[in-house]
């Protein structure tokens, strides 16, 4: 849990430096692959080629390919589209993606009260950021809905590796990175636009942060952290990133923020992880044990 805060704190300062300097100005297929390289060579010095089988190293490749690089070309591009508020608010739908999938790739019936709790949290981000959206926000939400089944595929896949194909995390994400470097590379040469490369000191300053800090380690972070909590936690701990988010962009650029909204929305999201962690959680045991 320490971990997937830290890395809410970390993520928030994300939103607001690629929609305010970053998109529309950057060409985006060079912005993920600049953001994806550099995550890579972080992790670089802990990839082993004799100590991992072929099947291991493919599943983390393909997990790191959702969560980090189609996932990337989603959510930059949606940027073209909406307002950081916007992206925010259309990343509510992701704990239930994270819900759903989970119970799919590990077999298991639809938990229902593990959907309930995520649908809460849902609630909460919806009260925050319910408003008026612009024209274009249907392209905008096909994109950010997009980037957030790449997510939920991509850490619920990475926590149910780790609980069938173990490996130790440094050495897993050298593998989950190369995964994501893999589509970065092709998506540049494919649709790359070499008249749109960063221009000012702040950019190039602002890409090297979000690829050793926001995507090196804060992905590190997230997926380690996913590992130690049930889906249910983790997916409501995705909307965290929504109240983190608006505060940091009211904090910054002083852009306008309901403070009801967000206070009562924000309440029914830490209600929402209460509720799971007190209710659900302990139900769901005593069902598995009296079975």
């Amino acid at each position: 849990m320490p971990l997937l805060i830290a890395t809410t704190v970390l993520w928030a300062f994300s939103f607001s430096l690629i929609g305010v300097y970053l998109s529309g100005q950057v060409d985006t297929w060079f912005a993920v692959l600049m953001r994806v390289a550099l995550a890579f060579l972080v992790f670089l010095p802990f990839l082993r080629l004799r100590q991992v089988s072929l099947k291991q190293a493919l599943l983390y490749m393909t997990v790191g390919a959702f969560q980090l690089g189609i996932m990337y070309l989603f959510y930059y591009q949606s940027f073209l589209y909406l307002s950081v508020p916007e992206v925010l608010l259309f990343t509510i739908l992701t704990p239930v993606y994270v819900t759903l999938i989970y119970d799919l790739m590990s077999g298991n019936r639809l938990r229902m009260g593990y959907l309930l709790s995520a649908l809460l949290a849902v609630a909460g981000a919806a009260v925050i950021r319910y408003d008026q959206l612009s024209s274009q926000f249907w392209l905008g939400l096909i994109c950010i809905q997009g980037a957030n089944i790449c997510f939920a595929i991509g850490q619920v896949g990475y926590k149910r590796l780790m609980e069938v194909y173990p490996m130790p995390q440094r050495n897993a994400f050298s593998w989950f990175y190369l995964g994501a470097l893999c589509v970065a590379v092709m998506a540049w040469f494919i649709f790359g636009n070499s008249d749109k490369l960063p221009t000012t000191h702040l950019q190039w300053g602002i890409l090297i942060w979000l690829g050793i800090g926001a995507s090196g380690l804060g992905f590190f972070m997230w997926n380690y952290g996913a590992t130690q909590v049930d889906a249910g936690t983790l997916a409501i701990m995705n909307n965290a990133l929504i109240p983190a988010g608006l505060l940091v962009n009211f904090a910054l650029w002083q852009h306008d923020v309901n403070w009801v909204r967000l206070i009562i929305g924000g309440g029914i999201i830490v209600a929402s992880l209460l509720v799971h962690k007190w209710w659900v959680v302990p139900n769901a045991v005593t069902v598995r044990k009296s079975a």
